[in-house]
């Protein structure tokens, strides 16, 4: 096969590959509809952060489902560099400066919000996003890794892709059983091993970062609840790694009160979660918004949907959109703050969460 997929997702149990377009749906409900309907076997795609934004959904001509990456041509990259920040790093510094006043702030509510700036990497020729793919599955094979093409969600997005590899499981579903692997807190790996393991360690024990981990499984306690009869919740969390940076994740199971449940009403009701949004997430999404601006599909969630309901949906983080002419790349990267946050970590967080997607990309430092 030469020609790129329409969406790929690998996890712990294979990999699905979607090729084609038979329908787009750039409507949530509509696609939500297709599958109730059962006239869409399956839906994949891409929701944005964003959910009142249009969507990326689509029903492909075919599926497979296959235990390892399909085999692509393998391309060498074009030379890429980094041609913009945005903002500059001491910009960032300063919005977080601005956020932590909204936090402290006695009469506020507000008790994380997740900030995030972005890298506009340019190439001298077009970049091959099934390479980029394939070189983020052989950097961590343990991670979620993603390509979706984005046209379904129209003006601006035709022939862009959203390509990365995602460490956090919004959601899953395979019958009435549901799993979560919510992930919160960050410290970066380091290449001396004694090193690498006091930095784990240290982030194991870390109140700030307990904290911002705890908002998170709140939330999704709060709203799993209602949706199931059993709900089981690590008691703590748990340390998780990436090739770049340490991560504190719970994981969360349970059983479904209805079958007609779906693996995408789920994912709906979950995002955007704390590790992305913030808490409460109506006022931190605001304060996003008026920071930031539309994020587009950086921080949304990648995933499919059956029509029998399961499907498997993970958080669109570590990714990079790339162009229509593939010779220009968009990454982001995050981080939650609290009141107890420093803003100079916070800029050193995001530079490290980088390396992954700009590793992949072959970025020149």
């Amino acid at each position: 096969m030469t020609r790129e997929p329409t969406f790929v997702l690998t996890g712990p149990d294979g990999v699905i590959t979607a090729d084609g377009v038979h329908t787009t749906f750039s409507e949530i409900t509509d696609a939500r509809a297709a599958l109730a309907s059962h006239s869409a076997p399956i839906i994949v795609g891409a929701l944005p952060f964003d959910i009142s934004k249009p969507a990326a959904l689509i029903r492909p001509q075919s599926v497979a489902h296959t235990p390892t990456l399909p085999v692509w041509p393998v391309r060498e990259l074009a030379t890429a560099r980094v041609a913009e920040t945005i903002p500059t790093a001491d910009d960032h510094h300063g919005r977080v400066v601005s956020a932590l006043g909204r936090l402290r702030d006695p009469g506020s509510d507000l008790h994380k919000v997740v900030l995030a700036r972005a890298l506009r990497v340019t190439a001298d020729g077009p970049l091959d996003a099934r390479t980029v793919l394939q070189r983020l599955v052989a950097a961590d094979r343990r991670a979620n890794s993603y390509l979706v093409d984005l046209s379904a969600a129209g003006e601006g997005y035709s022939g862009t892709v959203l390509v990365g590899a995602s460490p956090e499981l919004l959601v899953a579903r395979q019958g009435q059983q549901v799993m979560c692997r919510p992930f919160a807190g960050s410290a970066p790996r380091l290449p001396d091993p004694h090193a690498d393991k006091a930095s784990g360690a240290a982030l194991a024990e870390s109140a700030k970062n307990q904290y911002e981990h705890q908002l998170v499984v709140d939330a999704l306690r709060e709203t799993l609840e209602p949706l199931c009869t059993e709900l089981r919740i690590a008691e703590k969390p748990v340390l998780s790694k990436t090739a770049a940076v340490w991560h504190l994740c719970t994981p969360i199971s349970g059983i479904l009160r209805e079958r007609s449940t779906t693996a995408m009403d789920l994912a709906i009701a979950l995002h955007p979660t704390p590790a992305v949004g913030g808490s409460p997430t109506g006022q931190a999404t605001e304060l996003i918004n008026e920071i930031e601006g539309d994020r587009g599909f950086y921080a949304g969630a990648v995933g499919w949907c059956d029509q029998r309901g399961d499907g498997r949906w993970v958080v669109a983080i570590r990714c990079a959109q790339l162009s229509a002419d593939r010779r220009t790349a968009l990454a982001h990267s995050g981080g939650g703050i609290v009141a107890e946050s420093d803003p100079d970590d916070e800029v050193v967080e995001t530079t490290t969460k980088f390396r992954t997607i700009l590793s992949a990309l072959e970025v020149e430092p």
